[in-house]
């Protein structure tokens, strides 16, 4: 039977330690976008906001020590250079800027800061968040035939 299993992916040895933070920003850019939605229907309680508040700066701070430690490895590591990390850094970047303004807008009182402009960047981020983990993920686990 032959072996069919994806086999790592060649363009680099990134950091084990980027491997452990980014699902972090994005699992809090999607719960800070879920905690938006609920709170459009919650008839404006103030809770929901500062969950989307704690989220979006956890989220941030995580994402900006993602960035670093992929830069790093980019800066260690020559095959890390071409391919795929490019993309898949600018949009982490991209969704890091997008969910920065994010949290500028929730600073804002009331139900301005999240309807409508809160709750479409956070939709925004979070594709875009989505995009960029799909991209490395896809990157570092692709079927070369079993190739080593």
């Amino acid at each position: 039977m032959a072996d069919t299993t994806a086999t790592p992916f060649r363009m680099g040895r990134t950091h084990r330690i980027y491997a452990i933070l980014l699902p972090i920003p994005i699992l809090c850019f999607v719960g800070a976008l879920l905690t938006d939605g609920t709170y459009q229907y919650s008839d404006g309680n103030l809770l929901w906001v500062n969950f989307s508040s704690w989220l979006l700066a956890t989220g941030l701070l995580f994402g900006a020590i993602a960035g670093i430690v992929l830069l790093v490895s980019v800066a260690v590591d020559a095959t890390l250079r071409s391919g795929p990390t490019w993309g898949h850094l600018g949009l982490l970047f991209v969704a890091w800027v997008v969910e920065l303004m994010n949290a500028f807008v929730h600073t804002r009182d009331g139900w301005t800061a999240v309807i409508p402009t809160g709750l479409i960047l956070s939709v925004i981020a979070v594709v875009l968040a989505l995009a960029s983990g799909w991209l490395w993920q896809s990157a570092r686990y692709r079927d070369d035939g079993g190739q080593p």
